[in-house]
C-alpha cells in the first residue's frame, strides 16, 4: 500500500532551522506555533487572553497596591508622633525620606540584571516577602541611624519590583495590548492612596494599643505585603510555558502572541555589547531624563503631601483623610491614559506630553493663588498625583520599543536608577523655611514637567523618522508578507536588539 508522506512547509523548516541554537525559553513553544493556522491563533488567543487578564492582572494590581502602600508609610507615619519620636526634626526627615532612594539607585541595575538572569515570578515573590519583613522592622527602631539602615534596605528590596511588572507585562501581553494593562496595575497607586489614608486616619485614632500609631502603620503595611508575597509566589508563572493554569496547546498560543512584540520571551544570557546599545540610543536617553524628572516629582510629593496640606490650614490627621482624593485621580486619569495608547495608533508621546499640562497647571495654582483659599490649594496638590501617568507611559515606550534582553535590562535599569535619583533630589528642594509655598520646590517641579514635555517631543520624533528610514530602505513592515514579517519575529528570538534587526519598528 502506498502512504503518501505529509506535506511539509519550507517556510517552517526554515524557521525551524533558525531557532536551532536559540537560547530564548520560548523559542520552542514557538516553533511549535508555527502548526496553527492564523484562524486558530486568533481564535484560541482571544480565550488566552482573557485567561490571562483573569488569572494575571488581579495579582499584579493587588500586588502594586500592597507594595505602594509601603511607599507611602512614611508619609502616613509623619502625620503622628514619628518625627518627635525618632529625633527627625529638620532635614532629618528629608534624608530619612531621600536614604529610601539610595538603596534604590545602588540596586537598580544589578536587580534588572537579576531580573534577566532568574526565575522572575519566584525574584519578585521573594523580594517582596523581604521587604514586607524590613518594613514589619521599622517598629523597632528607636533613633534617625536605626531608621536611616532600615529605608536603605527597603530601597534595595523594593528596585526590582516595578521592573518585575513591566517585564511580566511583556512577556504575556502583545505591545498593543501592554498600556491599558500596565496603567491598570500602577493605577493601582491610586487606590493605594486612597486606602493607606482611610488606614492611617483609622489606625490614628487606636487608642488601646501600646504601640504608637506609626508603629501600628507599618506593623499593618507590612504584614498585608507578607501574605501578599506568598499568595504571589503561588499564583504567578515564571514565563507563559510555565503557566499551569494554561493548557500546553494554550501555553504555544500565549507565546505565539506575544511573539509579535519582537523581542522574544527571555534570554538569560548577559551581552554587554547591548549594555553599551543602551547607552546611546536617543528614545533610551530620553526615557531616561524623563525618569530623573518623574523621580524628582514623585520624590517631593509622596514625602511632603502631609507637609503641605498642613501648611494650607489643616491638622495632622486631617492632612492625612485629605490625601484620599488624590488616589481617586490616579486611579481614574492613569487607566484613561492607558486607553488612549492603546487604542489611538502611535498616541503614547503624545499622551505623555499633554498628560504633565495637567500637573503642571496644579503647581501655577499652588504658587500663586492666594493662602486664604484654602481647599483651591488642596485641589492643586492633588493633581500632583498624577505623575504616575507619565510614569507608566515611559515605561511603556521602554517596553515596547527596546529589543535584545540585555539592553532592556539596561535601560530599564538607567531609568530605575536615575528615577531614584530624581526621588532623592525631590525629598530634599522642600526646605522648612520656605513653608508653606515652598518656592524652590514649586520652580524645580514646573522645570521637571517642561523636561517631560520636551522629552516625549524629541522620542517621539527619533522614533517616527528611524521607522520611516527602515520603511525607505526594506517596505512598510504592515505590508510585509511570510518570510519577512516571519522574520523580525525570529530576530526577537535570536535577542537581536531593536538598533541591530532592520525588521523592528517602533510604537510611537
Amino acid at each position: 500500500m502506498d502512504h503518501k508522506k505529509p506535506e511539509v512547509d519550507p517556510n517552517a523548516v526554515e524557521k525551524d532551522i533558525a531557532l536551532e541554537n536559540v537560547r530564548d525559553i520560548g523559542a520552542n513553544l514557538y516553533a511549535e506555533a508555527e502548526q496553527l493556522s492564523a484562524d486558530e491563533v486568533e481564535q484560541e488567543g482571544a480565550r488566552v487572553l482573557r485567561i490571562l487578564d483573569w488569572r494575571l492582572m488581579p495579582m499584579l494590581y493587588v500586588t502594586y497596591v500592597i507594595q505602594f502602600l509601603d511607599k507611602l508609610s512614611l508619609n502616613y507615619a509623619s502625620a503622628y508622633t514619628l518625627i518627635p519620636d525618632l529625633g527627625l526634626e529638620g532635614q532629618r526627615y528629608s534624608w530619612v525620606a531621600a536614604i529610601f532612594n539610595f538603596g534604590y539607585l545602588f540596586w537598580a541595575i544589578p536587580a534588572n540584571l537579576l531580573i534577566q538572569k532568574l526565575p522572575i515570578a519566584k525574584y519578585m515573590g521573594g523580594m517582596l516577602l523581604i521587604w514586607s519583613v524590613i518594613v514589619i522592622a521599622h517598629i523597632g527602631a528607636r533613633n534617625y541611624a536605626g531608621i536611616l539602615v532600615l529605608r536603605f534596605l527597603l530601597g534595595m528590596a523594593e528596585a526590582g519590583v516595578s521592573p518585575c511588572m513591566m517585564v511580566l507585562t511583556s512577556m504575556f501581553y502583545k505591545r498593543s495590548e501592554q498600556p491599558l494593562r500596565m496603567a491598570i496595575w500602577l493605577s493601582a497607586n491610586g487606590m493605594a492612596t486612597m486606602v493607606g489614608a482611610l488606614l492611617g486616619f483609622g489606625l490614628g485614632h487606636a487608642q488601646t494599643t501600646t504601640l504608637h500609631s506609626w508603629k501600628l502603620i507599618f506593623l499593618t503595611i507590612g504584614l498585608l505585603n507578607f501574605v501578599c508575597g506568598c499568595i504571589f509566589l503561588l499564583v504567578v508563572p515564571d514565563s507563559p510555558g510555565a503557566a499551569t493554569f494554561l493548557t500546553h496547546r494554550q501555553r504555544v498560543i500565549a507565546v505565539r502572541r506575544v511573539a509579535e512584540n519582537m523581542i522574544g520571551v527571555k534570554t538569560k544570557q548577559i551581552k554587554m555589547g547591548q549594555a553599551l546599545e543602551s547607552f546611546y540610543d536617543i528614545k533610551v536617553l530620553c526615557c531616561a531624563g524623563i525618569g530623573i524628572a518623574c523621580g524628582v516629582i514623585n520624590g517631593g510629593v509622596s514625602n511632603f503631601a502631609s507637609a503641605l496640606i498642613k501648611g494650607f490650614g489643616f491638622s495632622g490627621i486631617y492632612a492625612t483623610l485629605l490625601q484620599l482624593p488624590t488616589g481617586a485621580f490616579e486611579a481614574v486619569i492613569v487607566p484613561i491614559c492607558g486607553l488612549v495608547a492603546t487604542y489611538v495608533p502611535n498616541s503614547r508621546c503624545i499622551v505623555l506630553a499633554v498628560v504633565s499640562l495637567i500637573p503642571f497647571a496644579g503647581l501655577l495654582g499652588i504658587r500663586f493663588t492666594s493662602l486664604d483659599h484654602r481647599w483651591t490649594l488642596v485641589g492643586c496638590t492633588w493633581l500632583q498625583y498624577i505623575i504616575g501617568a507619565p510614569v507608566i507611559v515611559s515605561w511603556n515606550l521602554l517596553s515596547t520599543n527596546v529589543a535584545g534582553h540585555t539592553k532592556r535590562a539596561f535601560a530599564n535599569g538607567l531609568w530605575f536608577t536615575l528615577y531614584a535619583a530624581g526621588n532623592v533630589a525631590g525629598a530634599n528642594i522642600f526646605f522648612s523655611r520656605e513653608a508653606p509655598r515652598y518656592s524652590s520646590a514649586i520652580l524645580g517641579l514646573l522645570v521637571c514637567y517642561a523636561g517631560i514635555i520636551f522629552l516625549s517631543i524629541i522620542a517621539y520624533i527619533a522614533m517616527r523618522w528611524e521607522n520611516a528610514r527602515r520603511d525607505a530602505a526594506t517596505g512598510p513592515i504592515e505590508h510585509f508578507e511570510g518570510d519577512a514579517s516571519a522574520q523580525a519575529v525570529l530576530d526577537g528570538f535570536k535577542d537581536m536588539t531593536d538598533m541591530e534587526s532592520k525588521h523592528f519598528r517602533y510604537a510611537l
